[in-house]
C-alpha cells in the first residue's frame, strides 16, 4: 500500500500539514506487512495556485499510484476526487511518524 501524507516539511519528524491543498510537501510511504518499505517527499508546486488547487493536488497525487491520503484536513473538491478514485482519506495531526505509526496500527479516523 501507498500512502501520501500531506507535510509541512521533508521528514518523518515534520508535521502533518493542516491543509492538503496548499501544504509544502508530500511524503510518499510504501508500506507492507506493516512495515515501511519506502519514503520519498517531494514539493507541492501547486500550493501557491489561484484557484482549483484541491483537485490540481489530488490529481498529482493520484499519479503517484497512492492508494491512501493523511491530512488534517481535506477540502471537499479534493475529496471528491479520492471517492472517484476509490482512495481512502484518513484525518491526522501531529508529526507525520506518529500518523504513520497510528496508520499501521488502525488507530486513524477516516475521513
Amino acid at each position: 500500500m501507498k500512502i501520501a501524507i500531506s507535510s509541512n516539511g521533508k521528514t518523518l519528524d515534520d508535521l502533518v500539514s493542516d491543509v492538503f491543498g496548499r501544504c509544502s510537501y508530500f511524503i510518499i510511504v510504501k508500506i507492507d506487512n506493516k512495515k515501511i518499505e519506502f519514503i520519498e517527499a517531494f514539493e507541492n508546486i501547486s500550493k501557491n495556485q489561484s484557484g482549483s488547487t484541491g483537485v490540481t493536488v489530488a490529481q498529482t497525487v493520484i499519479d503517484k499510484e497512492i492508494n491512501a491520503i493523511i491530512s488534517e484536513n481535506i477540502g471537499p473538491r479534493a475529496l471528491d476526487v479520492f471517492k472517484q478514485f476509490k482512495i481512502k482519506t484518513f484525518k491526522g495531526k501531529g508529526t507525520v511518524k506518529k500518523v504513520l505509526e497510528e496508520f499501521i496500527q488502525n488507530k486513524l479516523e477516516k475521513i
